[in-house]
């Protein structure tokens, strides 16, 4: 018998539901990139929760008409006590509606937690060991040592990651000061692809944390100067990848631990996807990515979670 199962993530940037069904394969999905105006560089959580109950309930009239088995949402941040973040809320309410008018169980997750899931519904496989996983975004520069516990919920520390910038946000104050729009990482790489040559930007990583601020204020210092938009991309991405190595190899060897996830908008850039790849292959480290649509903000990691917690996948 085929059962569905329905997945909410109201993000930062994204307004996204997505169902998939037991044998975990998309059957409908709908997401939506929120608007920002041009020459700013993000939005404030009230205009965030104003967008996505706006647009939420317009998407989910995208979807299939099925018979829901359960629903699972991201409710916070990270799975830890007083991780909350208001733009989570519209996803949240709507999900816990939605099961009581249908009589469906709705199983919470953390944003972290959807990112992996949606890895993993792409790899057919969930680690029995322990395994690190890189998330790298607007919000987030992290790297946690996870262990699957069941049902789609996982424990998680935090062993590294970025001390005060975070990945995203360096790529798009980089981008908006070269003035292009919000969110700019996909233009940048396109630039950062055209250069021939660039200036290294410096990288700022002590006993497997990073700091970002520093290479971001040179950045900004030779844009200001006139620094060619296609040689500032080159020289953004190359200091980031410098940074991510240092931080992977200084906690893959500290923990020995042979696999990687590596998720988040961030992580859907080629360049960058590249440096990892290469990096791990000589450390004899299994790396996997998200397909680049899957590693961007959306919500099939929940509805994968939602049929994990249900005990129905075949």
């Amino acid at each position: 018998m085929r059962t569905y199962y329905l997945g909410i993530d109201t993000s930062c940037y994204t307004t996204s539901c997505a169902i998939i069904d037991n044998n975990g394969c998309i059957i409908g999905e709908a997401r939506k990139l929120l608007d920002v105006k041009p020459g700013m560089k993000g939005l404030q959580q009230s205009n965030m929760v104003f967008q996505h109950t706006k647009v939420l309930s317009r998407l989910l009239e995208e979807l299939p008409q099925v018979p829901i088995t359960s629903i699972g949402v991201s409710a916070f941040p990270r799975r830890e006590e007083n991780s909350y973040m208001p733009a989570f809320l519209v996803g949240h309410g709507m999900a816990r509606g939605l099961g009581h008018l249908l009589q469906v169980p709705v199983y919470e997750f953390s944003h972290q937690e959807n990112h992996i899931l949606a890895a993993l519904r792409l790899i057919d496989t969930i680690p029995t060991d322990p395994f690190l996983s890189l998330h790298v975004s607007g919000g987030t520069t992290e790297l946690a040592l996870y262990h699957y516990t069941g049902k789609g919920i996982f424990t998680s520390s935090i062993v590294g990651g970025s001390k005060d910038l975070q990945g995203g946000q360096f790529i798009d104050r980089v981008g908006v000061a070269l003035g292009l729009q919000f969110p700019a990482g996909r233009t940048l790489e396109q630039l950062a692809v055209e250069a021939t040559d660039y200036d290294p930007l410096p990288s700022s990583v002590k006993d497997g944390w990073i700091s970002f601020a520093g290479p971001c204020s040179e950045a900004l210092r030779r844009i200001e100067k006139g620094v060619v938009p296609s040689s500032m991309a080159k020289s953004l991405f190359s200091c980031i990848g410098n940074s991510l190595e240092k931080l992977l190899s200084y906690h893959i060897e500290k923990l020995g631990i042979h696999t990687l996830i590596a998720v988040g908008g961030v992580m859907s850039n080629s360049i960058l996807r590249n440096r990892i790849n290469g990096m791990c292959h000589k450390k004899q480290v299994a790396i996997h990515f998200a397909e680049p649509y899957y590693s961007v903000d959306n919500a099939t990691g929940n509805a994968f979670g939602a049929l994990l917690a249900s005990g129905d996948l075949r």
